[in-house]
This record gives C-alpha cells, structure tokens and sequence, in this order.
C-alpha cells in the first residue's frame, strides 16, 4: 500500500496485519482524489473510520491543510501513528480514538470533506450519516464508501451528488445543503 500523489507520492505505508483492517485501496483512492482535484488544497479533511490512515494522509499529500483521523480501534491508532512518523507528519493532524457518534456529536469544528469508510455489514455508517451531515460545513462533501450502492434514507441536508464503483467498493458524495 502506497500514497499515489502529491507530497507523499510514491512512499509506502506501514505494512498491517490482521482482518480488522480493510484499507482503501490504491487505484479507489487515486480516482477519488483525482475527482476531488483542487478542492482538497487548503481544506479540513476528516477520515472518520481511518484504519491505516492511507485516505486521510493522501489529503494531506495533496494539500489539505488540516486532517483528523479516528478510528474506535486501538490497533488501527497504532499503525496510523507508524504511517505519520514513517512520513515525518506531525503538524495539521489530531488524532482521535472514539466510537464515530462520539466524535461527531462532540465536534466543535466544522469539516470542507469527510470521508466514511465504516465496517462494511456493521450499520455504523449508516447511523454517523446525520451526525456527519451537522459536522460538514455548508457546500461541504461527504464520501461514503460501500459495498453496495447506497439504498438508505438520505439524511435532512445531506444529497446524492454522484456515486461511482470501482470493482466491489461504491464511493457516493453527498453535498451539504442550506437549511
């Protein structure tokens, strides 16, 4: 596993082991920052079920000027932080080790992009949606990467924009609304 692009491009991550982690991979992420383009330089990125990292850190290699990472699972954390070091990353990073909701309802900021890659089978994702949805800044996009194509409510303020498969991973962007 590898940064495709921008500052970090090219660099390897910290190899995992194990089932609990199920990373993004290479060619889904290169198409989704290819469509994100400009629109990630100087944004605040949040990687809501991170794993390895690989999703937020490609933000930042592309220019998004803040990134928060989170998972519920320790080890998860742990090979995040590998990743950060292994890359000299420290500035434009907090790191947070609580369950999605948690997070979310706590947030005092508010995100340009959050990416949601839960537990495929878990309804995690599904239950963060409308907490997602109050910690996106207007005009801002959630990316909810599936299995299958999204079939669920859509939350108030949140619209499909687009959805795209790439092999058996969907990736559908939602636009923050005005109220």
């Amino acid at each position: 596993m590898r940064i495709v692009s921008g500052k970090y491009g090219g660099r390897n991550l910290v190899p995992f082991s194990g089932e609990k982690i199920r990373p993004t991979p290479d060619m889904v992420r290169e198409s989704l920052f290819n469509i994100l383009r400009d629109k990630i330089y100087g944004a605040s990125f949040l990687d809501l079920f991170c794993g390895t990292g690989a999703v937020g850190i490609e933000a930042l290699s592309r220019g998004a000027e803040k990134v928060c990472f989170n998972d519920i699972d320790r080890d998860s954390i742990a090979v995040l932080k590998k990743n950060l070091e292994k890359l000299k990353v420290s500035e434009s990073v907090k790191i947070f080790n609580k369950d999605a909701i948690t997070l979310l309802e706590s947030a005092k900021e508010e995100f340009d992009f959050i990416y949601a890659d839960p537990p495929y089978k878990s309804g995690l994702g599904i239950k963060a949606l409308p907490y997602a949805a109050r910690a996106l800044k207007k005009g801002g996009t959630l990316i909810y990467e599936n299995e299958t194509p999204f079939s669920d409510e859509v939350p108030k303020n949140l619209k499909i924009k687009d959805e795209r498969k790439y092999g058996r991973v969907y990736i559908t962007f939602f636009i923050r609304e005005e109220e």
